[in-house]
């Protein structure tokens, strides 16, 4: 029988290779038998890799150094092979089908079947049972993925995982895109399966998550394993300063505000539901923005944030849409998305890869992509202007890459990020409205873009920024509205807004 103190998992000396790029270099960790082992490093340190090499994402001959799990050394062709011992990777993005059902996902490649036929009758008992261990008791076995939230497609991830006797989970940004009830849920899951045994590696940019659930932290920087802390030494300073390299004293860069006229205001806007005609999503919003003017939007999942940003640039959502844009005191045909980027409005999606970005484009070719005629004539990309322009955008924004020309698929998330706020600042707007800027970037990137959105406001531009990060919306704003189920609940000054007084105003009509 192991003791609960032994090491479960060990990685000595991890190299890992691409071409021009060294991605770990002589990386080691060690994970005890029973613990949440979490693992901190800046976007493009090395801590997803790592983890595809555990997986066998990254088979045994494309690495240098060695994995022992329960003391034996493996030499993993596939993941289907760390699965079969029981090591279990949840990637940032979720594996599941949505047109499937929560069982089907839930065994699929791992079927209850008996000589070959698939046994449902007993597919949907070992679901149930699966779903009660993930607090998901009250969903039925036959429901569609797409017709649960985020937070709960997590859980059944972790359902999927406890489907294959998982003694290792390795989690990738798991309250990434969750709200905080879902991510204290998941975090709550985590502690119970400590509690009977399970160990659990995960990777997490949420330093007060990490700080309350980890047992152990290691710290990644530029492919290297910098310290491991034990659980009395993680603070999130300490954590910060491993991550990169230096103390950083503040985590929102100073800014004294030039706030000049108003220049935006939407009025009486409305708009409803794409699907349920009778739904409202938003309801009789009235704001303004003044140039040089950082203002907030704060809600929880669901509060209508999104539906507004995207309802007012180019009407990208909802149904029966109406209300008054006015800009510089002219009434705005915002009819469709060209209009409003033509009208000086720019929107950055808070998904990246699925609205903000190409991903087998290169970076050039993303950062021009909404401004085409600006490089072009007759029709003709002119691929010198394409190339300069996003040379400078590479070096102001500090896009950390080798060429404009890479695939932006395998930039880390924060050069993703800095890539989209590039494509949407090359259209010289006005106003740019940025719906969960920093989700799932680390502490130094969102420092970087931070100091982006304050040169913005200071060249007299309107910035509207959506954050589900409270700290992030009082640390970066000049003013914050507050929704609730479609409507604006209140609007608080930088110097009354604090944490308690948003939550008051989200929580009540």
């Amino acid at each position: 029988m192991r003791k609960m103190s032994s090491v479960i998992l060990e990685m000595k000396n991890i190299t890992k290779e691409f071409p021009g790029v060294k991605a770990l270099d002589n990386v080691s960790l060690k994970v005890i038998e029973g613990e949440i082992h979490a693992l901190c490093g800046e976007n493009g340190a090395g801590k997803s890799t790592l983890m595809k090499v555990l997986s066998g994402v990254y088979p045994h001959g494309t690495y240098e150094g060695d994995i022992l799990f329960e003391d034996k050394i493996c030499e993993f062709k596939n993941i289907r092979e760390s699965e079969d011992l029981g090591i279990v990777i949840i990637h940032q993005e979720l594996a599941l089908i949505p047109e499937l059902s929560i069982a089907e996902n839930i065994f699929l490649g791992n079927e209850q079947a008996k000589s070959g036929v698939i046994d449902w009758n007993q597919t949907k008992v070992k679901t149930v049972e699966l779903l009660n261990k993930v607090g998901l008791k009250n969903e039925s076995p036959d429901t569609l993925i797409k017709d649960i939230g985020v937070g709960k497609q997590q859980l059944v991830e972790i359902a999927k995982a406890l489907s294959k006797n998982v003694k290792l989970l390795i989690l990738d940004e798991p309250t990434a895109a969750l709200n905080e009830n879902d991510s204290e849920n998941l975090l709550n899951l985590l502690m119970e399966l400590r509690s009977q045994g399970m160990s659990a590696i995960i990777i997490s940019h949420k330093l007060n998550e990490i700080k309350k659930v980890a047992n152990s932290v290691t710290i990644i920087r530029d492919g290297q394993s910098i310290e491991t802390l034990a659980t009395s030494d993680i603070t999130e300073d300490r954590i910060i300063k491993g991550m990169v390299g230096r103390e950083l004293t503040n985590r929102y860069p100073d800014r004294e505000p030039k706030v000049g006229e108003t220049f935006f205001e939407v009025k009486n806007w409305t708009a409803y539901h794409p699907l349920q005609a009778e739904r409202k999503v938003v309801n009789n919003v009235n704001l303004h923005i003044k140039r040089g003017e950082i203002v907030g939007i704060a809600g929880l999942m669901g509060a209508g944030r999104t539906e507004l940003a995207m309802s007012i640039f180019g009407k990208s959502y909802g149904k029966n849409i109406s209300g008054e844009v006015i800009k510089d005191g002219k009434a705005l045909d915002l009819s469709d998305v060209n209009k409003a980027i033509n009208e000086g409005i720019a929107y950055v999606s808070e998904d990246r890869k699925s609205y903000g970005l190409i991903l087998m484009d290169d970076i050039k070719q993303n950062i021009t992509l909404a401004n085409l005629p600006r490089i072009t004539k007759n029709t003709v990309v002119n691929e010198n202007e394409e190339y300069i322009h996003a040379e400078d955008f590479r070096g102001k924004m500090n896009i950390k890459t080798p060429s404009v020309n890479q695939i932006v698929g395998n930039l880390s998330g924060g050069n993703q990020q800095k890539v989209v706020l590039s494509k949407w600042m090359f259209t010289e707007p006005d106003l740019l409205i940025l719906d969960e800027p920093t989700r799932g970037i680390d502490v130094g990137a969102k420092y970087e873009i931070y100091t982006i959105i304050n040169q913005l406001a200071d060249q007299g531009k309107g910035v509207l920024v959506i954050s589900s990060e409270l700290p992030e919306v009082i640390g970066m704003c000049d003013r914050i509205y507050v929704m609730n189920e479609g409507e604006i609940t209140g609007e608080v000054s930088k110097e009354a807004a604090s944490q308690e007084t948003l939550m008051k105003y989200m929580t009540n009509k």
